[in-house]
């Protein structure tokens, strides 16, 4: 199972990749541009709360480091760029191998939380946290995509699955 899930997180980061390329070639302030229409508001906002929430989830949550957790400031997200945004992601593609790791034979193992954790699952498996993590990032794609075409800077119209089939 772990291999599957590896080539299907080796999928991710590349429809992630197509998304970056896309994203290099939207000027800067319509990145930041808000529109109250959308959960997070800005491009950027929104794919730096996908980073989080994965490390929040794989890190926090299923590696127990809860008190390493840090969400990005909004000083950081206001001096973002797409590099930076990469560079979140570079470092979640390592906690998500970590957690591949810890986990590898347990995917269906319930992670025990104590009482910190009171708003949240107390008894997740591994599996339920990487599938939210992975269709938490495809939905704000999908909110990412949709706020650039609302700014006018529509994506390549050969996006089938990520651009994974061009």
């Amino acid at each position: 199972m772990l291999e599957i899930l590896q080539q299907q997180y080796d999928w991710i980061k590349s429809a992630r990749k197509n998304l970056f390329t896309f994203l290099e070639e939207i000027p800067p302030q319509l990145l930041h541009q808000t529109n109250p229409n959308f959960g997070q508001g800005s491009i950027i906002r929104a794919h730096i709360h996908v980073a989080d929430s994965y490390r929040f989830w794989l890190e926090s949550f299923a590696l127990k480091k809860l008190s390493e957790h840090k969400d990005t400031t909004a000083n950081e997200i206001e001096r973002a760029d797409v590099r930076y945004v990469r560079e979140r992601f570079a470092e979640v593609d390592e906690v998500v191998q970590r957690f591949m790791n810890v986990y590898c034979d347990r995917w269906y193992e319930p992670i025990e939380q104590d009482e910190e954790w009171k708003s949240y699952p107390r008894t997740p498996i591994p599996l339920l946290l990487l599938t939210h993590a992975i269709t938490h990032e495809f939905h704000h794609k999908g909110q990412i995509v949709l706020i650039a075409r609302h700014l006018g800077t529509p994506p390549p119209a050969d996006d089938r699955l990520g651009g994974l089939f061009t």
